[in-house]
């Protein structure tokens, strides 16, 4: 028969961790650890701290962790499918099969339109809660709460892409909702996380940037102690609503906290999976953008967008923002292209965020409309609009 290290495998999903992120993390190959979880090979012993590390144990946790078993003492999908039928009975073996299906949504929001996949992320939402609560107190549940939590912001994530930004409240109700699961197991990276979804909305959708202000200043505040890595995201949210209140000495303190932040983050920081190093570009492109500074926008846009190939919903709203800045310089040849671009992104994705921007920049294009590369582009916009 088969062996497998079955505990290692489990103990990554348990924690929030594909195959790929625990590479990155470990500056591995993806089949690396694949071959770890096979039981084919095992770590170096130098690489064991950091690896302890990324999965929240001991040494001698690590070690039965590696311990090789057969693959039959551990049946992930028997154990979901045993716990669903008795909710009370649940283990962190069917926990790791939620998390796992979890994660998998989550992976695909930024490659495919949130609509095709509110469904499945609400039978999941459901399917948690309902385990969530009939769980024993412990570990289980615990696990099964900061589940639930990562699945309510998801689920408000997605229905408030999929509305084109629009539905406020339900993504909020579902934010708050979040945030109280966090507080409930007093984690305060997940009730940062909630805290900067809420603030998205504030910013991007009802366009109050003094609320979007406070709710990012909560969020980096609550990370601070937990994860410097969301702090900094969140400080980068700071920096935005500065700039768009016209304030350019808060706007670059606060670029300046965060990139300190993104410094003391570590390869263990709770959050990682949530920050990328296209962030500070991006956001910065968007300062620079609400500041006027167009040029600089530009430049810090130009070379993100070319970073963020393969997530289409984020470049898509980079390349909107890169084509306002070019406009605003008048460079409209450079502006086409770039919403061209921006575009095919969103022919496959249809992300809210992006779509905003994009009609935005198609606006002010409209001084040109009579020349045929803008004529072209505005076609293939309306294209896309009828079809949304």
């Amino acid at each position: 028969m088969a062996h497998q290290r079955n505990g290692l495998a489990v103990r990554r999903r348990a924690v929030g961790l594909t195959q790929e992120a625990l590479a990155e993390r470990m500056q591995v190959d993806r089949s690396t650890v694949a071959r770890w979880e096979s039981g084919r090979t095992t770590p170096q012993p130098w690489m064991r701290p950091r690896l302890a590390r990324l999965l929240r144990v001991d040494a001698d946790g690590l070690n039965d962790l590696l311990t090789v078993r057969q693959t039959g003492d551990v049946d992930v999908h028997g154990a979901l499918d045993h716990a669903l039928l008795h909710p009370e009975r649940i283990d962190l073996v069917a926990v790791a099969a939620l998390r796992a299906g979890f994660d998998d949504c989550a992976a695909r929001y930024d490659r495919v339109p949130s609509a095709g996949l509110i469904a499945e992320a609400a039978a999941q939402l459901n399917r948690i809660g309902r385990l969530a609560a009939g769980a024993a107190r412990g570990r289980v549940q615990r696990e099964l709460h900061a589940l639930h939590a990562d699945a309510c912001t998801l689920m408000g994530q997605l229905v408030w892409d999929a509305s084109q930004r629009r539905d406020h409240l339900t993504a909020k109700k579902y934010y708050e909702r979040g945030a109280d699961l966090a507080r409930y197991l007093r984690d305060p990276t997940l009730e940062a996380h909630a805290l900067l979804r809420t603030c998205y909305v504030a910013l991007y959708g009802a366009r109050d940037v003094r609320a979007g202000l406070s709710l990012a200043e909560q969020a980096a505040v609550t990370a601070e102690p937990t994860s410097p890595g969301l702090s900094g995201l969140a400080f980068l949210h700071v920096a935005e609503a500065h700039a768009m209140l016209g304030s350019a000495s808060d706007c670059e303190r606060a670029l300046s906290q965060a990139e300190r932040r993104f410094d003391d983050a570590e390869d263990n920081d709770p959050a990682a999976d949530l920050v990328s190093p296209t962030q500070f570009g991006r956001l910065a492109g968007s300062c620079c953008l609400s500041l006027g500074d167009y040029r600089r926008a530009e430049i810090l846009l130009t070379s993100t967008a070319e970073e963020l190939r393969g997530r289409r919903k984020s470049r898509a709203i980079v390349l909107g923002n890169l084509t306002l800045a070019r406009i605003r310089q008048r460079d409209v040849e450079a502006a086409v292209d770039s919403l061209s671009e921006a575009i095919t992104e969103l022919e496959t994705t249809r992300g809210g965020g992006g779509m905003n921007i994009v009609f935005g920049a198609a606006r002010e294009l409209r001084p040109w409309r009579q020349e045929p590369l803008v004529a072209e582009v505005q076609d293939r916009l309306f294209g896309l609009m009828t079809a949304a």
